[in-house]
């Protein structure tokens, strides 16, 4: 039993066997303790249960906890390498007791697994105990049966842990493995200490104080256990070595490397290999945890430990991207243990691959430079800032990059010269946003921007986090603090809150602390990656450097997730069906709707909408996983992905693809591939179903959708569904049946009013039923045959007046049709003989400008008008007459 993944099996087995819970390491990104950039020791997910403000269905607990430390006070990055013991990302196993058991169990679980369940010579063995604490002292005697001179008593702080400068703390108990006397070193304490003979191997934290101020400090009601065991160390000293990369996980990951590299890790080629096989691992956890190569907290980071390992490829000799092509040996040997490893492969490979790639034009290029800029500079000299920020700025080049290029010469850089040319340049931005109004308020973001920098958004895994204010801004100024009623935009180092972006709504939630609650009502995006919290002080009062929980509205954001993936569907399904010509124009997700506009020139058919809708429903029913990959702008629009409308993007993007394409070209590939930077379902099926709402035109070429998921769509259906019911009802018939009954009374109705219209136009043309209406009046020798109707619709007073021609066989018809809105429209017939003499254009004028009208058109043998006025059809009949008598 000594491999690494046996070593920690062994580990979580032996504990819970001992009644503890076995619990996942905690992601890279800390959620409840916004103070470090990453977890660094076991502890760290169990704080809030240590200061009593979570409590957990267990009191016991063991975990293999995931660990890097390569950023702020804990950063082993120029050590690596090196040494025999530093590592940006490394496994502490620890167990925990949250006022369970103490130091006599804590001691006898940690020596009973390192003598008997892994097997070390308790010969080899000592320990240290903070120099009071005769307890833990004593129980190692009566546990170990160690003598005086193998416990050794130190009395700095090397021996008593505390969580901050207020809070619990305690003393420690160090366990120490003696490599042999062919070492270097002393035992801890000892004048030769920092020598390599002895090495720590597990440490017992004793929680059993609180430090409640500088100078007083009391008893813990419930004293606890917290521990730390490196895994590369114990695996080390269980396979008989003394150099963690000399363990059988790091042999495999420095095979993997010469292997790829042609190149023997031995002389001056070893530091490399154990490099990139570290900051192999460092790196493609921190992806797997949701961190992103950026300029900006962590991001930057990452970036580093990635640089620098690709800048020991690059000194191998290795001439195309090597790091991606190791990833294969890391999830072989850590994926059974760490699964986010196995599913994050594809993102961490593209990741790692577009670094490097883009690295290596950076480091040729600006290598390139430097070498001009300094060509005639010697030894102690240093190149100017200037130069080196312009290096920086416009090739991409980083500061430490050119201060490690020219460090091997001796020439350093000006590095305040180069802070000084940063700050112009900021300077220079702020004034361009200088004006009034909304312009000049605007500035306010880029100096919160210069004090605090960008936010770091966690939202992509978490919907709860814990955060640190770093600014409070009301009606464009900075302030110090907000109380209840107060309407304040905060600013946190990090949030779990999504700022409004690529048609995607801000997220809303709330803001908790001591003392106060904060009622976030929408957050934006500011100065280059700024995240404002726009918010309402509910109780309490906030200020500057309090720390927060953060709280999505969960309900709200898994809305907008399936809304937003749903559009990702919509826009390939539209371009299955309407053909590549489609392009998104705009988009809108909120929770309650998702409105999607594309370029189309015509209106959509109901068929080609059930296609649509149907094929988007196909893949949500795949129940495909949402991924996400960060690749190149070019390479990623180049594989296919569709750029949104409106987004603006930067060298590196994130593409998210969904589903497989069941037929077409695209058959067995992915279906839908967009770059986005908005949150997503994890699978297609947590969409449930899409259901398009409404189609139409927003513009020259411009359509729109709007379609509803998930249960607004189910809502949506039901509602539909109780109104064919209610309509079946009214026609007393069954929904199956009730469109036939409603298609045959359309049909009896369209039959009885074309009978009724039939009617209308007999009587209108018999004259009704008075004797003197059916007289055809003699005019100047024409006959005359002008009637006023009503219930005749103006389509049919044409054939009417045609009627009236073929009665007469020679004269002028006149109908003039009444409406129920007491509108009139007139109609004027004459007979081919008498069109030389009457025109019926000019004689429908006349009756027009009585109706109110301005005038009709037609030909000279049948003319129509209108007018708003039909109380004076009788006037506009008497006009016709008088113009027929001349």
């Amino acid at each position: 039993m000594s491999g690494v993944n046996e070593i920690r099996s062994t580990f979580l087995d032996y504990f819970r066997k001992h009644g503890h819970e076995a619990v996942a390491s905690s992601p890279l990104v800390p959620r409840n303790d916004p103070t470090l950039m990453f977890t660094n020791a076991g502890m760290v997910q169990f704080k809030n249960v240590f200061t009593g403000l979570e409590t957990r269905p267990y009191t016991r607990a063991a975990t293999a906890q995931k660990c890097v430390r390569a950023g702020g006070k804990h950063n082993d990055l120029d050590n690596v390498g090196y040494t025999a013991r530093h590592h940006t990302f490394f496994e502490m196993l620890g167990n925990f007791s949250f006022g369970d058991y103490f130091k006599e169990e804590a001691i006898s679980l940690a020596w009973n697994l390192i003598t008997k369940e892994f097997g070390l010579n308790k010969d080899k063995l000592l320990v240290t105990v903070y120099h009071t604490d005769d307890d833990a002292a004593n129980y190692w005697k009566k546990i170990a049966g160690l003598s005086d001179d193998r416990i050794i008593r130190i009395a700095t702080n090397d021996n008593f842990w505390a969580m901050g400068d207020t809070g619990p703390c305690g003393p420690c108990s160090e366990i120490f493995y003696d490599h042999g006397d062919h070492i270097w070193g002393g035992p801890p304490g000892s004048a030769d200490e920092d020598g390599d003979r002895f090495i720590e191997i597990w440490n017992l934290v004793f929680m059993q104080f609180e430090q409640v101020t500088s100078e007083e400090r009391i008893d813990l009601p419930r004293p606890s256990i917290d521990t730390g065991m490196g895994l590369e160390r114990i695996a080390a000293v269980l396979q008989g070595v003394h150099d963690n990369y000399d363990i059988d996980l790091f042999r495999a990951l420095i095979r993997a490397s010469e292997e790829a590299t042609g190149v023997k890790a031995e002389g001056a080629q070893r530091a490399s290999h154990r490099v990139i096989a570290d900051h192999l691992r460092s790196a493609s956890f921190l992806i797997a945890d949701g961190v992103l190569p950026s300029n900006e907290g962590r991001g930057y980071v990452l970036r580093r430990i990635m640089r620098r390992a690709m800048r020991h490829v690059q000194l191998l000799g290795a001439r195309e991207p090597l790091m991606y092509r190791l990833l294969p040996a890391l999830v072989r040997e850590m994926g059974q243990a760490y699964p986010e490893l196995v599913r994050a492969e594809a993102l961490i490979s593209e990741t790692l691959k577009l670094e490097e790639t883009r690295f290596r034009k950076t480091l040729e290029r600006g290598l390139g430079l430097l070498s001009e800029a300094t060509e005639n500079m010697h030894e102690g000299q240093s190149l100017d800032g200037e130069t080196a920020f312009k290096l920086y700025d416009t090739y991409g080049f980083p500061l430490d990059l050119t201060q490690d290029a020219l460090r091997q010469r001796g020439i350093g850089v000006d590095t305040e010269g180069f802070a000084n040319a940063m700050e112009r340049q900021k300077a220079e931005a702020r004034a361009s946003w200088s004006g009034s109004g909304d312009a000049a308020m605007e500035t306010i973001w880029f100096s919160v921007r210069d004090k605090v920098g960008a936010t770091e958004f966690l939202g992509y895994d978490t919907e709860k986090a814990e955060g640190v204010v770093t600014a409070l801004v009301h009606a464009g100024k900075l302030i110090d603090k907000a109380s209840q009623g107060e309407n304040v935009s905060i600013i946190v180092n990090q949030t779990p809150f999504y700022a409004e972006s690529g048609g995607q709504q801000g997220d809303t939630g709330f803001i908790y602390g001591d003392g106060f609650v904060i009622e976030v009502t929408d957050t934006v995006k500011k100065a280059d990656g700024v995240f404002v919290h726009q918010a309402v002080i509910r109780e309490g009062k906030l200020q500057n450097d309090d720390a927060v929980e953060l709280v999505v509205d969960h309900e709200r954001r898994a809305k907008m997730r399936s809304n937003h993936s749903a559009t990702h569907l919509l826009h390939e399904a539209l371009r299955e069906t309407l053909g590549s010509h489609v392009a998104q124009k705009g988009s809108l997700v909120a929770p309650e709707r998702l409105r999607f506009d594309f370029s189309h020139p015509k209106p959509i058919s109901d068929e080609e909408l059930r296609k649509v809708e149907n094929i988007a429903n196909e893949i949500i029913l795949q129940n495909a996983p949402v991924t996400t990959r960060l690749m190149a702008v070019d390479d990623a629009i180049e594989a296919g992905a569709m750029a949104l409308f409106g987004e603006k993007y930067g060298d590196e993007v994130r593409v998210v693809s969904m589903g497989t394409a069941t037929q077409g070209e695209k058959s067995g590939k992915t279906y839908s591939l967009e770059l986005c930077g908005g949150t997503h379902v994890r699978q297609t099926g947590d969409i449930g179903l899409v259901r398009i709402v409404s189609e139409g035109a927003v513009a020259a070429g411009v359509r729109r959708l709007e379609a509803l998921t998930g249960e607004a769509a189910r809502l949506y259906l039901e509602e539909q569904d109780e109104r064919v019911k209610a309509i079946a009802s009214a026609l007393k018939t069954t929904p199956s049946e009730a469109l036939e009954r409603v298609n045959s009374l359309i049909d009896e109705r369209r039959k009885l009013e074309k009978e009724l219209a039939e009617a209308r136009k007999k009587l209108a043309l018999s004259g009704g039923s008075s004797k003197a209406d059916h007289e055809v009046k003699t005019i100047n020798g024409v006959q005359f045959m002008g009637r006023s109707v009503t219930g005749v619709a103006p389509k049919d007073l044409k054939p009417l007046a045609d009627e009236g021609k073929k009665a007469l066989g020679s004269g002028i018809v006149a109908f003039i049709g009444v409406s129920d809105d007491g509108k009139a429209s007139a109609v004027v017939a004459v007979t081919e003989d008498l069109t030389a003499r009457f025109s019926a254009v000019d004689l429908v004028r006349i009756a027009s400008v009585v109706l109110g009208g301005k005038g009709g058109g037609g030909r000279a043998d049948m003319a129509q008008a209108g007018g708003p006025d039909g109380a004076k059809a009788d006037e506009a009949l008497a006009a016709l007459a008088k113009a027929i008598e001349g």
